[in-house]
């Protein structure tokens, strides 16, 4: 499924990825476009093939791993369970070239829903060179639903992530910042109301966020962090929400 702006592709959405479950399968983006065409994400990278443009992917929701790849362990560390599950398209209310509105439910290895979702996907002009990438989402449980990360797990050294996970295609030393902060040292586990990343020939910058988890070495990608450090709880009948936006410019 396409996303456009003004008649020109900037996103392609793969609905229902046909992939191994140790990389719980789940809609993502990808590949996403500066309006003059280049490509700002990756997917199925070497390096964590669980990676998958842009998407929410959430290590631990009660105990079930929609991230993909090795869960972490406390006092462990990374092992591979069979506790990976899925994320499924169960249909659109709307579905447009510049507006998508669909229904998810997030299921555990056995197909039982831990989460229904509804996720709106928008895509704006912003002006000739650019354009903004609009996520919100809407989960509601029947039970409490917790959701986790390595870092509230155990593991050290800022790693929080799982969220809203955007996975940068491959570029030598992007350039990440958010206000006079920084490089993923200083910008890593931040609280800025925005985060802007660029790489020769454009930029992104990325809000709805509060928490932000970065990587520029090991590799290129940013999240809006659900679980940095504590757990998200998702109370029964209670509706959790947020929205994410991402706006990209050629330069």
């Amino acid at each position: 499924m396409r996303l456009k702006v003004g008649g020109v592709t900037v996103a392609e959405y793969v609905i229902a990825p046909d992939l191994d479950p140790t990389l719980s399968p789940r809609p993502y983006l990808h590949p996403i476009r500066t309006l003059a065409g280049a490509v700002v994400t990756d997917a199925l990278p070497e390096d964590h093939r669980w990676h998958l443009g842009l998407s929410l992917a959430v290590q631990d929701v009660n105990g079930t791993n929609l991230w993909g790849g090795r869960t972490y362990v406390r006092d462990q560390g990374y092992t591979w369970l069979d506790d990976h599950g899925t994320i499924t398209h169960e249909g659109f209310d709307e579905a447009a070239d510049d507006r998508l509105v669909q229904r998810l439910a997030w299921r555990d290895r056995d197909g039982e829903v831990l989460l229904h979702e509804r996720r709106e996907i928008t895509a704006t002009l912003v002006h000739s060179e650019a354009w903004r990438l609009g996520l919100s989402w809407e989960l509601t449980a029947t039970r409490q639903v917790a959701l986790g990360s390595p870092a509230t797990n155990g593991r050290p050294d800022g790693a929080g992530y799982g969220g809203c996970f955007l996975r940068f295609a491959p570029v030598p030393d992007p350039k990440v910042s958010a206000g006079e902060l920084r490089g993923e040292k200083q910008v890593n586990g931040c609280t800025r109301e925005r985060v802007d990343w660029a790489v020769p020939g454009w930029r992104a910058t990325l809000t709805g966020a509060s928490r932000w988890f970065v990587r520029t070495g090991i590799y290129p990608g940013v999240c809006a962090a659900w679980a940095y450090d504590k757990i998200q709880v998702v109370e029964a009948g209670v509706p959790w929400r947020g929205r994410f936006t991402a706006e990209f410019a050629d330069t």
